[in-house]
Protein backbone atom coordinates (compact mmCIF):
# COMPACT_ATOMS: atom_id res chain seq x y z
CA UNK A 1 0.00 0.00 0.00
CA UNK A 2 1.28 3.26 -1.03
CA UNK A 3 1.96 6.46 2.21
CA UNK A 4 1.88 9.75 0.83
CA UNK A 5 4.60 11.52 2.49
CA UNK A 6 3.25 15.37 2.67
CA UNK A 7 6.54 16.50 5.11
CA UNK A 8 10.12 16.67 4.11
CA UNK A 9 12.05 12.92 5.92
CA UNK A 10 14.85 14.30 8.38
CA UNK A 11 16.02 10.53 9.68
CA UNK A 12 14.81 7.57 10.42
CA UNK A 13 15.00 4.29 12.22
CA UNK A 14 14.04 0.98 11.85
CA UNK A 15 10.93 -0.98 14.13
CA UNK A 16 12.11 -4.52 15.78
CA UNK A 17 9.94 -7.12 17.17
CA UNK A 18 10.88 -6.66 20.07
CA UNK A 19 10.18 -2.63 20.23
CA UNK A 20 6.42 -3.97 19.30
CA UNK A 21 6.29 -5.77 22.23
CA UNK A 22 7.77 -3.68 24.58
CA UNK A 23 4.35 -1.04 24.69
CA UNK A 24 2.14 -4.01 25.31
CA UNK A 25 4.32 -5.62 28.54
CA UNK A 26 4.35 -1.91 29.82
CA UNK A 27 0.58 -1.83 30.62
CA UNK A 28 0.80 -5.52 32.23
CA UNK A 29 3.19 -4.33 34.26
CA UNK A 30 1.64 -1.26 35.84
CA UNK A 31 -1.74 -3.45 36.19
CA UNK A 32 0.50 -5.72 38.00
CA UNK A 33 2.19 -3.31 40.16
CA UNK A 34 -1.23 -2.19 41.98
CA UNK A 35 -2.69 -3.74 44.84
CA UNK A 36 -5.46 -6.45 44.80
CA UNK A 37 -8.44 -4.99 46.46
CA UNK A 38 -10.40 -7.49 48.54
CA UNK A 39 -13.68 -8.83 47.28
CA UNK A 40 -16.64 -6.97 49.38
CA UNK A 41 -18.88 -9.74 50.78
CA UNK A 42 -22.62 -9.25 50.62
CA UNK A 43 -25.31 -10.69 52.42
CA UNK A 44 -27.18 -13.61 50.27
CA UNK A 45 -28.77 -17.13 51.00
CA UNK A 46 -25.65 -18.99 50.33
CA UNK A 47 -22.96 -17.63 52.97
CA UNK A 48 -21.72 -20.02 55.15
CA UNK A 49 -22.75 -20.05 58.78
CA UNK A 50 -19.43 -19.82 60.59
CA UNK A 51 -18.63 -21.72 63.77
CA UNK A 52 -19.09 -18.57 65.83
CA UNK A 53 -21.40 -15.82 65.58
CA UNK A 54 -21.70 -12.92 68.25
CA UNK A 55 -25.63 -11.74 69.38
CA UNK A 56 -27.81 -10.22 72.33
CA UNK A 57 -30.41 -12.36 74.54
CA UNK A 58 -33.32 -9.78 75.38
CA UNK A 59 -35.91 -10.67 78.03
CA UNK A 60 -39.84 -10.27 77.75
CA UNK A 61 -41.78 -10.21 80.44
CA UNK A 62 -45.58 -9.92 79.46
CA UNK A 63 -48.83 -10.25 81.51
CA UNK A 64 -49.94 -12.31 78.62
CA UNK A 65 -47.86 -14.91 79.54
CA UNK A 66 -46.79 -16.58 82.76
CA UNK A 67 -42.97 -17.17 81.80
CA UNK A 68 -40.91 -14.49 80.31
CA UNK A 69 -39.55 -14.56 76.78
CA UNK A 70 -35.90 -14.71 75.86
CA UNK A 71 -35.42 -13.72 72.46
CA UNK A 72 -31.57 -13.96 71.03
CA UNK A 73 -30.25 -12.67 68.14
CA UNK A 74 -26.98 -13.44 66.61
CA UNK A 75 -25.49 -11.73 64.35
CA UNK A 76 -22.61 -12.65 61.40
CA UNK A 77 -19.32 -10.08 60.59
CA UNK A 78 -19.63 -9.14 57.08
CA UNK A 79 -15.69 -8.52 55.95
CA UNK A 80 -14.11 -8.45 59.51
CA UNK A 81 -11.11 -5.72 59.93
CA UNK A 82 -11.73 -3.90 56.53
CA UNK A 83 -13.49 -0.64 56.28
CA UNK A 84 -16.62 -2.65 55.04
CA UNK A 85 -17.08 -4.60 58.13
CA UNK A 86 -20.90 -4.51 58.93
CA UNK A 87 -22.95 -6.99 61.33
CA UNK A 88 -26.08 -8.22 59.86
CA UNK A 89 -28.83 -10.39 61.48
CA UNK A 90 -28.31 -13.85 60.78
CA UNK A 91 -30.40 -16.02 63.18
CA UNK A 92 -33.35 -15.42 66.04
CA UNK A 93 -34.33 -18.29 68.96
CA UNK A 94 -37.18 -17.97 71.49
CA UNK A 95 -37.00 -19.51 74.66
CA UNK A 96 -39.49 -19.96 77.34
CA UNK A 97 -40.75 -22.31 80.05
CA UNK A 98 -43.90 -21.97 78.47
CA UNK A 99 -44.97 -24.36 75.94
CA UNK A 100 -48.69 -23.51 75.32
CA UNK A 101 -47.34 -21.22 72.46
CA UNK A 102 -44.64 -23.55 71.27
CA UNK A 103 -45.54 -24.61 67.82
CA UNK A 104 -45.81 -20.79 66.30
CA UNK A 105 -42.91 -19.69 67.94
CA UNK A 106 -40.52 -22.49 66.39
CA UNK A 107 -42.32 -21.09 62.83
CA UNK A 108 -41.79 -17.82 63.59
CA UNK A 109 -37.93 -18.26 64.27
CA UNK A 110 -37.77 -20.45 61.23
CA UNK A 111 -39.23 -17.70 58.65
CA UNK A 112 -37.45 -14.83 60.59
CA UNK A 113 -34.04 -16.75 60.36
CA UNK A 114 -35.02 -17.63 56.55
CA UNK A 115 -35.75 -13.36 56.19
CA UNK A 116 -32.02 -12.36 57.48
CA UNK A 117 -30.12 -15.28 55.80
CA UNK A 118 -31.67 -14.14 52.26
CA UNK A 119 -30.09 -11.02 52.82
CA UNK A 120 -30.71 -7.06 51.28
CA UNK A 121 -33.14 -4.90 53.41
CA UNK A 122 -34.58 -6.72 56.48
CA UNK A 123 -35.56 -3.91 58.58
CA UNK A 124 -39.15 -3.99 57.23
CA UNK A 125 -39.80 -7.00 59.60
CA UNK A 126 -40.06 -4.88 62.22
CA UNK A 127 -43.02 -2.31 60.87
CA UNK A 128 -45.02 -6.00 60.09
CA UNK A 129 -44.42 -7.48 63.67
CA UNK A 130 -45.33 -4.01 65.29
CA UNK A 131 -48.73 -4.33 63.35
CA UNK A 132 -49.77 -6.79 64.84
CA UNK A 133 -52.62 -7.31 67.32
CA UNK A 134 -54.21 -8.93 69.58
CA UNK A 135 -58.02 -9.63 69.26
CA UNK A 136 -58.02 -9.88 73.23
CA UNK A 137 -56.12 -6.67 73.81
CA UNK A 138 -52.75 -5.04 74.12
CA UNK A 139 -50.65 -4.08 77.23
CA UNK A 140 -48.45 -1.38 78.57
CA UNK A 141 -45.09 -2.56 79.24
CA UNK A 142 -42.51 -0.43 81.65
CA UNK A 143 -42.31 3.11 80.64
CA UNK A 144 -45.81 3.39 79.18
CA UNK A 145 -45.06 2.23 76.21
CA UNK A 146 -48.07 0.34 74.55
CA UNK A 147 -47.94 -3.20 73.08
CA UNK A 148 -50.83 -4.44 70.74
CA UNK A 149 -49.88 -8.00 70.96
CA UNK A 150 -46.51 -10.15 72.24
CA UNK A 151 -45.51 -10.56 68.45
CA UNK A 152 -45.62 -6.73 68.10
CA UNK A 153 -43.09 -6.96 71.18
CA UNK A 154 -41.20 -9.43 69.50
CA UNK A 155 -40.38 -6.95 66.28
CA UNK A 156 -39.73 -4.22 69.43
CA UNK A 157 -36.90 -6.19 70.53
CA UNK A 158 -35.97 -7.18 67.00
CA UNK A 159 -35.91 -3.05 65.93
CA UNK A 160 -34.03 -2.39 69.49
CA UNK A 161 -31.20 -4.92 68.27
CA UNK A 162 -30.97 -3.22 64.57
CA UNK A 163 -30.41 0.15 66.46
CA UNK A 164 -27.34 -1.49 68.53
CA UNK A 165 -25.86 -2.61 65.52
CA UNK A 166 -26.43 0.41 63.31
CA UNK A 167 -28.74 -1.38 60.97
CA UNK A 168 -31.93 1.50 62.05
CA UNK A 169 -31.01 4.99 62.80
CA UNK A 170 -33.34 7.01 64.82
CA UNK A 171 -34.20 11.15 63.77
CA UNK A 172 -32.56 12.91 66.16
CA UNK A 173 -34.41 15.53 67.88
CA UNK A 174 -32.82 19.23 67.61
CA UNK A 175 -31.90 20.62 70.90
CA UNK A 176 -34.85 22.95 70.52
CA UNK A 177 -37.12 20.66 70.80
CA UNK A 178 -35.79 18.46 73.24
CA UNK A 179 -35.58 22.18 75.40
CA UNK A 180 -39.35 22.26 74.58
CA UNK A 181 -40.67 19.20 75.48
CA UNK A 182 -39.06 19.53 78.97
CA UNK A 183 -40.33 23.34 79.44
CA UNK A 184 -43.81 21.41 78.75
CA UNK A 185 -43.22 19.11 81.20
CA UNK A 186 -42.12 21.12 83.71
CA UNK A 187 -45.53 23.58 83.05
CA UNK A 188 -47.59 20.79 82.71
CA UNK A 189 -45.53 19.39 86.51
CA UNK A 190 -46.20 22.27 88.27
CA UNK A 191 -49.41 22.86 87.40
CA UNK A 192 -50.01 19.41 88.34
CA UNK A 193 -48.52 20.10 92.08
CA UNK A 194 -50.61 23.68 92.36
CA UNK A 195 -53.88 21.56 91.65
CA UNK A 196 -53.02 18.83 93.97
CA UNK A 197 -51.94 21.82 96.90
CA UNK A 198 -55.36 23.70 96.50
CA UNK A 199 -57.05 20.53 97.12
CA UNK A 200 -59.03 18.51 99.84
CA UNK A 201 -56.71 15.92 102.14
CA UNK A 202 -59.20 13.49 99.77
CA UNK A 203 -58.18 14.82 96.96
CA UNK A 204 -54.43 14.79 97.84
CA UNK A 205 -54.65 11.23 98.94
CA UNK A 206 -56.83 10.32 95.89
CA UNK A 207 -53.97 11.80 93.59
CA UNK A 208 -50.96 9.71 95.88
CA UNK A 209 -52.90 6.38 94.96
CA UNK A 210 -53.22 7.18 91.45
CA UNK A 211 -49.72 8.50 91.48
CA UNK A 212 -48.14 5.38 93.33
CA UNK A 213 -49.97 3.03 90.51
CA UNK A 214 -48.71 4.79 88.03
CA UNK A 215 -45.00 4.64 89.46
CA UNK A 216 -45.59 0.67 90.15
CA UNK A 217 -46.86 0.32 86.22
CA UNK A 218 -42.90 1.92 85.57
CA UNK A 219 -44.79 4.51 83.52
CA UNK A 220 -42.37 7.61 83.98
CA UNK A 221 -45.26 10.16 83.14
CA UNK A 222 -47.80 12.20 84.72
CA UNK A 223 -51.08 9.44 85.44
CA UNK A 224 -53.02 11.52 83.78
CA UNK A 225 -51.06 10.94 80.39
CA UNK A 226 -53.04 9.01 77.22
CA UNK A 227 -51.55 6.82 74.55
CA UNK A 228 -49.87 8.81 72.06
CA UNK A 229 -50.52 7.61 68.53
CA UNK A 230 -47.03 8.65 66.84
CA UNK A 231 -44.61 6.84 69.61
CA UNK A 232 -47.34 4.16 71.29
CA UNK A 233 -46.64 6.02 74.68
CA UNK A 234 -48.27 6.99 77.71
CA UNK A 235 -47.34 10.35 77.37
CA UNK A 236 -49.99 12.91 76.08
CA UNK A 237 -51.51 15.61 78.23
CA UNK A 238 -53.66 18.40 78.08
CA UNK A 239 -52.36 21.34 78.01
CA UNK A 240 -53.36 25.34 77.01
CA UNK A 241 -55.96 23.19 75.23
CA UNK A 242 -53.62 21.01 73.22
CA UNK A 243 -52.66 17.63 73.09
CA UNK A 244 -48.93 17.55 73.82
CA UNK A 245 -46.59 14.29 74.16
CA UNK A 246 -44.23 14.35 76.61
CA UNK A 247 -42.04 12.13 74.78
CA UNK A 248 -41.74 12.71 72.01
CA UNK A 249 -43.30 16.25 71.43
CA UNK A 250 -45.88 15.59 69.39
CA UNK A 251 -48.78 18.14 69.04
CA UNK A 252 -52.61 18.17 67.62
CA UNK A 253 -51.60 21.85 67.36
CA UNK A 254 -48.97 21.76 65.45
Amino acid sequence: MAIKIEKKIKGYNVVKPEDKAAPAAAPAQAKAAEPRQAEVIQMHESLERPEQLIGSTFKIKSPLFEHALYVTINDIVLNAGTKHEQRRPFEIFINSKNMDHFQWIVALTRILSAVFRKGGDVTFLVEEMKAVFDPRGGYFKAGGVYMPSIVAEIGAVIEQHMKNIGLIHDPEMSDSQRALIAEKRAAYEAASAKKNSDASVSSVGAASVATTQAEAEGGSFPPGATLCHKCNTQALVLMDGCQTCLNCGYSKCG
